[in-house]
C-alpha cells in the first residue's frame, strides 16, 4: 500500500479536545477571538458542533447551541464546518422519531454544517439510514463512521463489511471511530489496508491518546494510505483528547504526506488557547500522560472525564479504581457493545450505580433497560440472559430498526413547548432535551436569572457570591465563573446575547462536598432517601398512595440518564419532600412512608 499523499487534517479543538480534555466547558465567546485564524489555516475540516457540545451548551454554559453555530459559520467562511451525530439518537441519548432527525439535520445544515460524521453507539446501520439519506437530500458530505472497538464480536473483517456497507448507502467518506484509543498501529494497517483496497472512497482516522499509542498509530496509518486524520491544536490535547496538530505537521514535513500546514500560523492558535486551558482548568482531565488500562477497561476520552466528574458529584472518587474495573464486565453483560455516546454514558453510569449500590444491577437506568429491550438496535454479541430476564420477563425483545416503533414526535413537542421556543430550531432543542431546554428558555432573555443561572454551573471559589449589578443600570452584572469576575452587559433590545469583559481574576478554590441535606417531615414515618445525587424527573404517587416495597415512587435524572427510585418500605406516603426539578443530594430523603 502506498503512503498517503498530502494528508488532510481536521481540526478538533472546538469539539472533541475540550469535551474530552475539559468536560465540554469551551464558551463560544471563547471561541470567537481566535476563529477567524482558525479559518486561514486550510484544514480539511474543523469539527466544532455536535456531540456532548449541545447538550452542554443548554445544560452548563446556558448558550443556545444553534447561535453558536451561527456566530462562527459568519465569522469563519472558508473551512468546512463538521459535526459529530449519533445517528437516530442525534445529540441525545435515546432514539428520535425520523421527523425529528431529519428536521434537525435540515436545520443543521441550513445554519452552517458542512460535514456530518455519522455515528450508531452499536455499529448497527439500520439506524443511520435516516440520517445518512437526509445529509445527501440537503447536499452536504456523509462521513458514515465505524465506530472502533476490539472483543470476540469484532475483526478487521467485520469493520470492512461494514465500510463497504456505508459506501453503498451513500457516504463520501469513512471515518475509523477509535473513540476509547485502543486501536494499535498494527491494527490500524490492516483495517486502513483492508478498506482502501475495498471501498472507493476516503478513510478518515480519529482516535484518542488516552493509553498513549494514538501517535504511533497515526504514522502507521498513514504508511497505510489513510487520507484525513483528527488531531487538536498542541494546548488542548493529548492525554483524553487527539494528537497535537503541530507535533503530527512537523513529523510529515518533507514526506509525501506533507500537510502543508503553517507552523507558524498554529503557534499563534496554540497561545491563545493555553489561555483557555488555563481558564477551564477546574474541568481539566484528571488523566496526565497516559493510562495503558485504558487497552483494558475500553473507556473514551470524554466518558473518562465525565466519569470522574460523576463520581465527584456523587462524593465517592475514592471508588474509582472499582468503577473502571466494572464498565468491561457490565460492556460483556450488555453484549460487548462499543464504548461510545450515548452507550458510553449508559455503560459508564450503570457502572456507578453497580459500585454505589453493593450490588449489580440493583438499580438500573432507563438506558440500560432500553438497550436489554433492543431499543438502540442489535447488540454485536447475546445480553446476559439474567439481565433479559430481569428487564423483560417473557416479553419478546425488539429485532426491527428501533425508530419503526416510533411516532412522529414534531408536532407534539410543538404543542408541549408552546410560546417558549420562538423558532424551529428551539423546537428541535426541546424535542431532544426538553428537562434541560425548558429552564433554559426560561431564563435566556432575563439578565438577572441569566447571570443566576451561569453562576449555579460554575465551581465554587473563595471570592464568588450571588451575581449583583454593578451599578444602577439593571442590565449590568458581575459574574464569577470558574475563578473569574466577569462584568455581564445586557443592552436596550436584548434578544439572547450578552456582552462579557473580564474584570479580575480571583484564586480557585474547590469546596468541600456539601452534606446530604435532612429532610424533616411529620409522623414517624420512614424515609425513601435518593440512591444517588441527580434532579427530580418525575414523581410517580402521592400523599396518601398505598405503595408496596419496590414499588417506583420517583425518577432522578442523574449523570444523564433515568434513575428509578423505588421504596424500600410498604404503608402509606405521608409526606412528599421534593418537587419535579429539585437537585437532591446522595442519601436525602425523598419521601416518606408510614
Amino acid at each position: 500500500m502506498a503512503q498517503t499523499e498530502t494528508l488532510a487534517i481536521t481540526e478538533t479543538v472546538l469539539r472533541d479536545a475540550h469535551q474530552s480534555i475539559l468536560a465540554t466547558r469551551m464558551r463560544t465567546d471563547q471561541m470567537l477571538p481566535i476563529i477567524g485564524k482558525l479559518d486561514q489555516i486550510g484544514y480539511w475540516s474543523l469539527e466544532m458542533w455536535g456531540g456532548a457540545t449541545f447538550d452542554s451548551c443548554l445544560r452548563f454554559l446556558k448558550e443556545d447551541p444553534w447561535e453558536r453555530l451561527k456566530s462562527l459559520r459568519k465569522a469563519a467562511p472558508n473551512t468546512r464546518f463538521q459535526m459529530l451525530l449519533r445517528g437516530q439518537n442525534l445529540v441525545g441519548y435515546r432514539h428520535y422519531a425520523d421527523d425529528v432527525v431529519e428536521r434537525f439535520i435540515e436545520l443543521a445544515a441550513d445554519n452552517g454544517i458542512d460535514v456530518f460524521r455519522i455515528f450508531d453507539a452499536l455499529n448497527d446501520t439500520r439506524n443511520l439510514e435516516t440520517a445518512i439519506r437526509t445529509v445527501k437530500k440537503k447536499g452536504k458530505h456523509a462521513e458514515g463512521t465505524i465506530s472502533f472497538t476490539t472483543s470476540p464480536r469484532h475483526s478487521i473483517e467485520s469493520f470492512t463489511e461494514m465500510g463497504k456497507q456505508l459506501e453503498e448507502m451513500g457516504c463520501d467518506t469513512i471515518c475509523i471511530k477509535d473513540m476509547a484509543g485502543l486501536i494499535s498501529p498494527t491494527q490500524v494497517f490492516d483495517l486502513t489496508t483492508s478498506l482502501k483496497e475495498s471501498l472507493s472512497i476516503p478513510v478518515h482516522l480519529h482516535s484518542h491518546c488516552t493509553s498513549g499509542v494514538a501517535v504511533g498509530t497515526y504514522m502507521k496509518a498513514v504508511d497505510a494510505g489513510i487520507d484525513i486524520v483528527d488531531t487538536s491544536i498542541s494546548s488542548i490535547s493529548m492525554g483524553t483528547g487527539q494528537p497535537a496538530t503541530e507535533s503530527i505537521v512537523a513529523a510529515l514535513r518533507e514526506t509525501p504526506a506533507d500537510t502543508g500546514l503553517d507552523l507558524g500560523k498554529l503557534a499563534e492558535i496554540a497561545e491563545y488557547f493555553a489561555t483557555v486551558y488555563k481558564d477551564l482548568s477546574a474541568w481539566e482531565s484528571g488523566l496526565k500522560g497516559a493510562d495503558a488500562r485504558m487497552l483494558i477497561y475500553q473507556v473514551p476520552g470524554g466518558m473518562l472525564s465525565n466519569m470522574e466528574s460523576q463520581l465527584k458529584e456523587q462524593g465517592a472518587i475514592d471508588r474509582y479504581q472499582e468503577v473502571l474495573e466494572e464498565v468491561p464486565r457490565v460492556r460483556e453483560d450488555l453484549g460487548f457493545i462499543p464504548l461510545v455516546t450515548p452507550t458510553s454514558q449508559i455503560v459508564g453510569t450503570q457502572a456507578v450505580m453497580n459500585v454505589l449500590a453493593g450490588e449489580r444491577y440493583k438499580m438500573l437506568t432507563q438506558e440500560t433497560k432500553d438497550i436489554v429491550r433492543g431499543m438502540y438496535g442489535q447488540t454485536p454479541g447475546e445480553v446476559s440472559p439474567e439481565l433479559i430476564k430481569q428487564v423483560l420477563g417473557d416479553e419478546p425483545q425488539i429485532t426491527c430498526r428501533p425508530a419503526d416503533t416510533l411516532e412522529p414526535e414534531l408536532e407534539q413537542v410543538r404543542i408541549d413547548v408552546g410560546d417558549l421556543a420562538k423558532n424551529e430550531e428551539d423546537l428541535l432543542s426541546y424535542a431532544i432535551f426538553p428537562q434541560v431546554a425548558k429552564p433554559f428558555f426560561e431564563v435566556r432573555d432575563d439578565p438577572a436569572k441569566l447571570a443566576d443561572a451561569i453562576a449555579a454551573q460554575q465551581p465554587a471559589t473563595e471570592a464568588s457570591s450571588a451575581p449583583a449589578a454593578t451599578s444602577d443600570d439593571p442590565g449590568s452584572y458581575t459574574v464569577t465563573v470558574n475563578g473569574n469576575a466577569y462584568h455581564v452587559t445586557v443592552s436596550e433590545g436584548h434578544t439572547g446575547e450578552v456582552q462579557v469583559e473580564q474584570v479580575a481574576a480571583v484564586a480557585a478554590t474547590p469546596a468541600p462536598a456539601a452534606p446530604a441535606p435532612t429532610a424533616t417531615a411529620s409522623g414517624d414515618g420512614s424515609p425513601v432517601e435518593a440512591p444517588m445525587g441527580g434532579n427530580i424527573y418525575k414523581i410517580t404517587c402521592n400523599v396518601g398512595d398505598a405503595i408496596q416495597m419496590g414499588d417506583v415512587v420517583m425518577v432522578l435524572e442523574a449523570m444523564k440518564m433515568e434513575v428509578e427510585v423505588t421504596s424500600n418500605h410498604s404503608g402509606t406516603v405521608q409526606a412528599i419532600l421534593v418537587a419535579v426539578g429539585d437537585a437532591v443530594s446522595p442519601g436525602q430523603a425523598l419521601l416518606t412512608v408510614g
